[in-house]
């Protein structure tokens, strides 16, 4: 007898469990109806900045596989249409039709919640005047693109300067626009220790991005015609003809909270290692609404990335579909870019590290991308952190040109291994100098770190 599995969210984590289930499960086996309230499924979020920078043409390009696409592999996406109940205890959901606003409950067999995030949207004064973006889905885009053709004016108001507060000043400053960002923070990226901030704050100031910190941003100031004008701090205001938000995003759980479904400390769903709800043989959670252990400090957290995103859904659609798979964890690793300058980091800040109670040694080292004298070799900084006595691998920062940002992944195997900075200085990494001096910039802070450690004990 078919089974049927229903999917609330149709982008990385739903529809890669919905493909991943089809694999293993012919439709006479399994029932697969997926619903995603937007107008798209199936696309890259991460590269929304990207192309509204104009380095991604076409919105079409960030779109992995069309509604169409998916229905060709016998998995019936309803695009357009949201759920708005969930009845745990009856084993079904109340949809509604956006376009006609008809409801209807679809019984289901098992099922997978795959909602997402949504984005922090402060409740100030003017928030939701015209030329105020979020920029969370391809709509969101789209909208923001459109806002910019209309716009006369040339100045532009960035509020947050975390991953997407920085890639969005640096796509409205590739279209020719004065760029100010406000972050409440004194320095820039918050997911780095404040010293490796200030790299970054003094680079977009290089680059002309006027970066304000301590700046709390109190109301959007608006004109005769309700269009925003401006930003208001406690201390200033600045005009602007159009604004963006980048203050980070919360999981979207409304409908699992309501059901009374288990969630964390920062409001995402809580899994078992196959990703299933816990105390919940039949429901399964994956993406950005779900909260995942960090390996390196041993908490739950909330990461939105569509890299974990796409290995939940993995391993949701191995598990529904008969398999067996499990997420084991994160490091926490990260990379972005604000023009030539690449940022990157993996485990825990000065800050995470003292929450949970670790005593650690920090070391800063600066290198070069290749051996100095080869053309092009560009300036990087790492900041690596190790625990006292254990030497053990806390985490790695890295700001630096090109050829710095990927090399946080030496640190994110070794924090996955659960490595020492011992024996990281022994890793046989590749040498030539078109791509590394003699000794990796990873591995200079490795041996820092290590002579760090043995003068603490």
């Amino acid at each position: 007898m078919s089974e049927r599995l229903v999917v609330i969210g149709g982008d990385a984590a739903g529809m890669s469990a919905a493909s991943q289930a089809r694999r293993l499960k012919k439709p006479g086996e399994l029932e697969i109806v997926a619903f995603e309230r937007g107008h798209f499924a199936s696309f890259s979020a991460c590269g929304i900045p990207y192309w509204v920078g104009g380095d991604v043409a076409e919105r079409d390009e960030l779109i992995a596989r069309t509604p169409e696409e998916h229905r060709e592999r016998d998995i019936d996406l309803r695009m357009r249409t949201e759920v708005t109940e969930l009845d745990v205890d009856g084993q079904r959901v109340r949809t509604r039709d956006l376009e006609s606003g008809e409801e209807a409950w679809t019984g289901y067999d098992k099922l997978v919640i795959a909602t997402g995030a949504r984005p922090l949207r402060p409740p100030l004064p003017g928030i939701d005047a015209p030329g105020v973006h979020g920029v969370q889905t391809l709509d969101d885009g789209q909208a923001l693109l459109d806002s910019l053709d209309r716009t006369k004016g040339r100045r532009a108001v960035v509020v947050g300067a975390g991953y997407i507060g920085v890639e969005m000043a640096e796509a409205l400053l590739n279209r020719g626009y004065e760029v100010t960002v406000l972050n409440r923070s004194e320095q820039p990226m918050a997911t780095l220790d404040p010293d490796m901030g200030r790299l970054v704050h003094r680079a977009m100031d290089g680059l002309g991005i006027t970066t304000v910190g301590g700046a709390a941003v109190t109301k959007i100031l608006t004109g005769d015609a309700g269009r925003v004008r401006a930003v208001a701090t406690d201390d200033a205001e600045y005009p602007a003809d159009v604004v963006v938000l980048g203050t980070g995003v919360v999981p979207e759980t409304g409908l699992a909270r309501a059901a009374g479904l288990p969630l964390g400390v920062h409001g995402g769903l809580l899994t078992d290692l196959a990703m299933r709800v816990r105390g919940h043989e039949n429901i399964w959670a994956g993406g950005d609404c779900v909260e995942v252990l960090d390996l390196v400090s041993g908490r739950e957290r909330h990461i939105a990335l569509g890299t974990h995103a796409n290995k939940h859904g993995q391993v949701i659609g191995a598990n529904v579909g008969g398999g067996y798979a499990t997420f084991p964890g994160v490091v926490g690793t990260a990379v972005s870019k604000v023009c030539a300058l690449e940022i990157a980091r993996t485990g825990l800040r000065e800050k995470d590290a003292r929450e949970v109670g670790l005593a650690y040694v920090t070391v800063t080292v600066e290198s070069t991308s290749r051996a100095g004298y080869y053309p092009g070799a560009a300036p990087m900084t790492v900041k690596m952190l190790a625990e006292r006595r254990t030497g053990r691998l806390l985490g790695v920062q890295i700001v630096g040109r090109e050829g710095a940002a990927k090399r946080v992944d030496i640190a994110a195997v070794a924090l996955t291994a659960g490595m020492t900075v011992e024996q990281m200085t022994a890793l046989d990494l590749g040498y030539a100098p078109p791509f590394s001096p003699v000794w990796d910039p990873v591995l200079v802070a490795a041996r820092k770190a290590l002579a760090a450690v043995r003068s603490a004990d």
